[in-house]
């Protein structure tokens, strides 16, 4: 074994690790993954670098204006509402045809978009017809991962082994490659869902009121400050009530004037009249502070009640909202975001790795798949919707009130313009990282999208993901490392034949998918399966498609894919509810995997 060997696989240990734990943002991991082979001499500079001009990382970055540019149209939404009708003759029929509209629409355009876009719709029709939201949002996003399988474009990780295969001499998968084994997976994973999968759901996420739905049974009442206050003369933000009772201050009455949802650089003084949030040990808390009043006609008043009868400034609604996968909100605390003073609003609540939280909102660290409620003045909701129709990856409201409007009237154009990529690079007139670029550019020519949301629409977490982790995958390459894992592999299972290598492989990426990024599983993985091949004297193909597919069909966990880390904390979710419904799923797949696609994709 030599020296540049044991670096590798030191380096690939200590991704691995950092990959599955988050303890740093996987990007800068791959980065800095990149960067350790680069200055030990393992890649040249050149070769670091590469990852970034790879095809697959031009392509992916291109698929994310043009889904984008789809989302803003509106075409999926007015699709999605026509859907969410069927839900009010017959929940089984709105199940059944939401999961294959959305696998279908899955299959062409990134996935996370199309499950942002239906989970609002699924929530107000959960809300009409009573239906556990759990089992509805559950079956959304395994149906975008079924249909993620069947075409090249389907997710970022197809087009990323194809790139791998390319920069090996091989030859890249067409656009319908995948399709006949994808549509398999499609069909049996629906058939799952249908007759088994669905009943394992619990009954979470009853729609009954934002209010109530995030236990919001803390009380508004009214104090007057007087003149020996410690609050008097001190911003909102420096009072004691905010840093010492971390009380909520909904609205400030002084001189004759009403400041609704005030900013925190408000100067508080004598006599103000404050409307606050806080529960009945914050009331006598604030009884017993000397120069604070209980205003005498105020009477205490939980949330649920005030909005039930319409007692609320009509001026303020609720919204709630999602922390997206890779949002730059992750690793932050509502103050450090400066929530009020940035988008006017305030965050009452949170949903947080399934836990409900009401207290020290202000100072919990956000987390993707994170659900907020958040209260806002009606002027300031646009600041939240500019928020989400800036970037998908950032910031996704849920619920019905506060969803963005829509380009309809482009709808057309990129619905046309998204079909004649497909086209291009399907008949092999263009690449696909060509048709890409041309069929974004157009968009933005036809004013369908802004270069500044273009550039916006790209998850540049996701690019530099990519980047790093293509480095590591090449340096595993370059360095023999490959080799020596697909030699060990052979001598483990190789007597059985290059079936039980797919079904290695399969399996392994599976479960490296359910614990950390599927990209950088697929990257760090391919290189092997190309080796191993070599090793055999058999087509890569084979081993290639089982990792692709066992990279983007992760069930198990909440934090395996995006779009089950979206709809965890809408749904009310536990991390066992995934397993439960899933391990099957995942089990059911991996039998398939093994037995199918050495038939579609001979050795």
């Amino acid at each position: 074994m030599t020296l540049e060997i044991v670096i590798v696989l030191l380096v690939l240990a200590g991704a691995v690790i950092m990959f599955a734990t988050e303890k740093i943002p996987v990007d800068v991991v791959a980065i800095i993954a990149m960067s350790v082979l680069v200055v030990t001499g393992v890649l040249s500079p050149q070769q670091g670098i590469s990852g970034f001009s790879n095809t697959a990382t031009i392509t992916v970055a291109f698929m994310f204006i043009l889904s984008t540019a789809l989302f803003k149209s509106g075409a999926v939404v007015s699709i999605g509402n026509k859907i969410a009708i069927l839900f009010r003759y017959n929940f089984w029929l709105g199940i059944f045809v939401t999961m294959v509209v959305v696998g279908v629409i899955s299959a062409f355009i990134n996935n996370t978009p199309v499950v942002a876009i239906f989970i609002p719709i699924l929530v107000g029709a959960a809300a009409q017809t009573r239906v556990s939201l759990a089992k509805m949002l559950m079956p959304l996003s395994f149906a975008s991962m079924f249909g993620g399988v069947c075409t090249l474009i389907g997710t970022s990780t197809n087009i990323l082994v194809s790139g791998v295969a390319a920069e090996n001499n091989l030859e890249p998968f067409s656009m319908f490659e995948m399709t006949r084994m994808g549509l398999v997976f499609f069909g049996v994973g629906l058939l799952y869902m249908m007759l088994i999968g669905i009943r394992l759901i619990p009954n979470r996420g009853m729609e009954e009121g934002l209010m109530k739905k995030f236990g919001m049974g803390d009380y508004i009442t009214e104090i007057v400050l007087l003149s020996k206050a410690p609050s008097v003369g001190k911003t909102i933000k420096d009072s004691p009530l905010k840093n010492k009772l971390d009380i909520d201050i909904l609205e400030v009455k002084k001189k004759g004037l009403t400041f609704i949802m005030p900013s925190e650089d408000l100067l508080l003084e004598e006599g103000d009249v404050l409307k606050v949030r806080c529960n009945v040990e914050k009331i006598k808390a604030l009884k017993e502070r000397e120069g604070i009043a209980l205003k005498s006609d105020a009477k205490f008043k939980t949330f649920e009640e005030l909005n039930e009868t319409k007692k609320m400034d009509d001026r303020i609604i609720f919204v709630e909202a999602v922390i997206a996968p890779n949002s730059p909100f992750e690793g932050k605390t509502v103050k450090q975001l400066g929530f009020r003073q940035r988008f006017g609003a305030t965050v009452l609540a949170i949903r947080h790795r399934g836990e409900l939280m009401r207290d020290k909102v202000a100072n919990t660290v956000l987390r993707a798949g994170d659900t907020l409620l958040i209260e806002v003045e009606k002027d300031n909701l646009q600041n939240l919707q500019q928020l989400e129709l800036r970037g998908r990856n950032t910031f996704l409201i849920v619920s019905e009130v506060g969803l963005p409007e829509y380009r309809k009237d482009k709808m057309l154009t990129v619905v046309l313009t998204l079909i004649g990529v497909i086209l291009l690079a399907s008949l092999e007139i263009l690449p696909i990282m060509m048709a890409a670029i041309i069929g974004s550019m157009f968009l933005v020519v036809t004013k369908c999208i802004t270069m500044e949301e273009a550039y916006v629409a790209i998850d540049w977490k996701v690019i530099f993901l990519l980047a790093g982790a293509i480095s590591l995958g090449l340096a595993l390459d370059v360095s023999g490392a490959a080799a020596l894992i697909s030699g060990f592999l052979i001598d483990m299972v190789g007597s059985l034949g290059p079936v039980a290598i797919v079904s290695v492989l399969y399996i392994i990426t599976s479960l490296m998918t359910e614990s950390m990024s599927n990209n950088a599983s697929a990257v760090l993985l391919a290189p092997i399966a190309i080796a191993a091949s070599i090793d055999m004297g058999v087509d890569a193909r084979p081993f290639l498609m089982a990792i692709t597919f066992a990279a983007s069909s992760s069930f198990m966990t909440p934090v395996g894919y995006q779009t089950n880390t979206m709809i965890y904390g809408v749904g009310g979710f536990r991390f066992a509810d995934f397993l439960r419904v899933g391990a099957p799923l995942n089990l059911i797949f991996w039998v398939l995997a093994t037995l199918l696609i050495p038939y579609f994709f001979p050795f």
